[in-house]
């Protein structure tokens, strides 16, 4: 689900959603409840965690359905892109900014309750902050997101995992808001075409919660599994300005060690380079450009079909890039 652009419509009338926005935000909620919060022109690096790119036309976080309802009213029948940013985790726009609406889930949305084996949690709530609850809680089934620094309505978009398990394992329904249709809409599993790294959701699509089904275990076993991944993360991957995994690993192969094997490690473009820790990582310079991490990832892309005859494909989303800005790029070693 890894797309260029929300959309490739030439004309975004994003004015006319502005204005509207603009009265809901004078508003201040009065007697509709309605309490979003606009920012017009705001930087999405600070929301990501590569920590680049250009400003979004607005941000608007929203608090509850109603937040949305309104949202969805301002937004009307205009053809508007939208991206809805949990923390940003996976995600890359362009230098040129996103001409739309950033939708951010607030605080009415990191709701995480337990009962017996079955866990609510809100789609801004955080992997980590979920993980540790449900261990604490003796359940077993969710160690594996506390290395994830992601929200579960992103990860339950991009069916995130790692050590041998992801969202699907575990995921039963979610709660789903359709900034075009409306909602709330309670969503099956099974009917989200869950797949590695991937679902059927669009950038129109809200996940506000997430219900999962674990499994009955032991707190102080899961509290050590939880140390033990830490560990190893802290281990094998590296910190600093990234959105860990680049690339979805190939079937029966490792992303990593096609980029480690092409001798691309520590390999740089502009102000982006290969991780010297861990192949499968771009690590962006503090004031860096996002459109540098972009021709670094299509390098690598070029570099592994020319050796291997393998199509990489991006875990980031990469958000208002075109295609020939990768075009006549040159890169150095450290």
């Amino acid at each position: 689900m890894s797309g260029e652009s929300p959309s490739d419509s030439a004309e975004r009338p994003i004015s006319h959603v502005r204005e509207a926005l603009r009265r809901l935000d004078r508003a201040g909620g009065g007697d509709s409840g309605v309490q979003l919060d606009v920012e017009f022109d705001a930087p999405i690096g600070p929301r990501c965690t590569y920590r680049v790119g250009g400003a979004a036309a607005a941000v608007v976080t929203v608090h509850d359905h109603a937040d949305l309802e309104a949202l969805r009213s301002a937004i009307g029948d205009h053809p508007i892109d939208t991206l809805v940013v949990g923390r940003g985790s996976n995600l890359l726009v362009t230098d040129a900014g996103f001409d739309g609406v950033v939708v951010v889930l607030g605080a009415g949305f990191e709701a995480v309750e337990i009962e017996g084996c079955r866990v609510v949690a809100g789609g801004a709530a955080l992997l980590p902050v979920v993980a540790r609850r449900t261990a604490a809680a003796g359940l077993t089934g969710f160690e594996w997101a506390v290395g994830v620094p992601g929200s579960i309505g992103g990860a339950v978009r991009m069916n995130a995992g790692g050590h041998g398990s992801d969202m699907v394992a575990s995921l039963v329904r979610v709660s789903l808001f359709d900034l075009r249709a409306g909602g709330p809409l309670d969503i099956d599993a099974s009917d989200l075409d869950l797949a590695y790294r991937s679902s059927n959701l669009t950038e129109h699509h809200v996940v506000t919660f997430a219900e999962l089904l674990l499994e009955e275990g032991d707190a102080e076993h899961a509290a050590a599994e939880i140390s033990a991944i830490v560990a190893w993360r802290r281990a094998n991957q590296p910190g600093g300005q990234n959105a860990g995994s680049v690339f979805a690993n190939p079937e029966g192969d490792s992303a990593g060690r096609l980029i480690d094997a092409a001798g691309l490690k520590g390999f740089r473009i502009g102000t982006a380079s290969v991780s010297d820790k861990h192949a499968n990582f771009i690590q962006a310079d503090p004031d860096g450009r996002a459109d540098d991490v972009y021709r670094l990832i299509r390098h690598i892309q070029r570099v592994i079909a020319d050796n291997d005859g393998i199509e990489l494909r991006t875990e980031n989303r990469l958000i208002g890039f075109s295609s020939n800005l990768a075009d006549g790029t040159s890169g150095d070693r450290p």
